[in-house]
């Protein structure tokens, strides 16, 4: 197993020596390792190669980078174990570095060849496979917890805080919402409650608002959830908001003009995944969009991320925190799943794969996946007037009990702190679900 070394010691591995030392090492370890199988020896070296191959793009050395990269290459695989795998993913996002940073076709050749090495990958980097993301996301909600585990406590809090016995209908803003499949569980806890009818009124109205980028899946999605509601006997309203960009000042201004509420209808707002998508150079945008929603006076705000700041400007810093997440998120998947799973050699190089690119392979503004830890999104979230709402016992017994039901392994681990949650795979918190006010 790919275990975390000390950030120091590790990034030291490459900096006393030039590139050619760092290959000399990377050909030692490729006449000594046999190509079938990686020793948790073998891991650590991997990583310390692939730190010494980042250090070698960020002070622009490409010719050695390029080397070094062929080196690796010959040790990772998209079919391997999790080393190879997750090898083979950051050496595509080197490659994208180094095709965009240098232009020589040798190098510019070698990296698209590399960033394209799978009909996955291909794919994933297809600006027409939006389908292709969509069914992996359907795949990564099946094959691991992760989505499943902030789905569940998002809908538990939700349920909690709003008290859904003392309202006619109850409206849920949920950014990014996707194919919706967070939304059925909540219903079916709805229609539960009341099916014996001895509260003396029938089930209050649910109202969604549901964002998106593509109006013809936001349409989609809505008809599924109508469907479902009403083989429920649930009365449901679903009101697509078309949000073509992330940027947070847009999004404050299609919120002000589309979102309709009731009388006395309590609103939670639902910020799965969402968050750091608003994240750039500069937090203010990003604080405008708390102040506006906190300003809608919601009765509950769930909010789940990832448990990881790649949002570090530094490249190498960046580097390591990556390495280190999806380090844990592969070896979960190769500890739960059998060796020859499409689901997870499509998850691994559509989902993670492009996260991985984005993280790696982009700087500046073009860096989407801005993941940022739960303490900063603490300090961000109360100093826009928001405070924490301790998540319920109850909620964690279920979270326990869906990782006991349908995800076995003693790897996958629960933590409370702070009044939230964190899942992660053996002693790295990878996810963490908080709930606000």
């Amino acid at each position: 197993m790919m275990r975390s070394l000390n950030t120091t010691s590790a990034a030291g591995v490459g900096g006393g020596g030039g590139g050619h030392e760092k290959e000399e090492e990377a050909d030692l370890l490729y006449q000594q390792q046999p190509s079938h199988s990686s020793t948790p020896a073998t891991a650590i070296h991997m990583r310390q190669l692939l730190i010494s191959c980042a250090e070698l793009v960020s002070h622009s050395d490409f010719s050695a980078a390029d080397r070094l990269i062929s080196i690796l290459s010959a040790n990772s695989s998209p079919y391997g174990d999790s080393t190879e795998r997750l090898v083979h993913q950051f050496i595509r996002a080197f490659s994208l570095r180094l095709n965009r940073h240098h232009h020589a076709s040798a190098t510019a050749g070698f990296a698209m060849n590399w960033i394209n090495a799978t009909p996955a990958a291909a794919a994933a980097n297809d600006s027409s496979s939006s389908s292709a993301l969509q069914t992996c996301y359907l795949s990564l909600n099946q094959i691991t917890p992760f989505i499943r585990f902030s789905h569940l406590t998002a809908n538990q809090a939700i349920l909690e805080a709003i008290q859904v016995g003392q309202h006619q209908s109850i409206h849920i803003l949920d950014f990014d919402i996707m194919h919706g499949v967070q939304w059925p569980p909540l219903m079916q806890a709805l229609a539960e409650r009341y099916s014996n009818n001895t509260l003396g009124h029938p089930p209050p109205m649910l109202r969604i608002t549901g964002t998106g980028h593509d109006l013809d899946v936001l349409h989609r999605t809505g008809d599924r959830l109508l469907m479902f509601a009403q083989s429920l006997g649930l009365r449901f309203q679903f009101h697509p908001l078309l949000l073509l960009n992330d940027d947070p000042t847009s999004v404050v201004l299609y919120l002000s003009s589309s979102l309709s509420l009731l009388p006395d209808e309590p609103l939670a707002i639902n910020c799965v995944f969402y968050l750091h998508r608003l994240v750039k150079d500069d937090s203010r945008d990003l604080r405008l969009f708390l102040h506006k929603i906190k300003a809608l006076n919601p009765t509950v705000v769930t909010i789940a991320e990832r448990e990881a700041n790649h949002n570090q400007p530094v490249f190498m810093r960046r580097l390591v925190e990556a390495l280190d997440h999806y380090t844990a998120i592969f070896e979960s998947l190769e500890a739960t799943l059998p060796p020859n799973s499409k689901e997870r050699l499509a998850v691994e190089q559509i989902w993670f794969g492009r996260e991985i690119m984005d993280i790696v392979g982009a700087e500046g503004e073009n860096r989407r996946e801005r993941h940022e830890k739960l303490e900063t999104w603490e300090v961000m979230l109360r100093s826009s007037g928001f405070a924490n709402i301790p998540l319920s016992p109850f909620a964690l017994s279920q979270a326990k009990l869906l990782l006991r039901l349908h995800y076995p392994s003693e790897g996958y681990q629960l933590q409370i702190l702070n009044n939230s949650f964190f899942l992660g795979w053996q002693n790295r918190a990878l996810f963490s679900v908080s709930s606000w006010h």
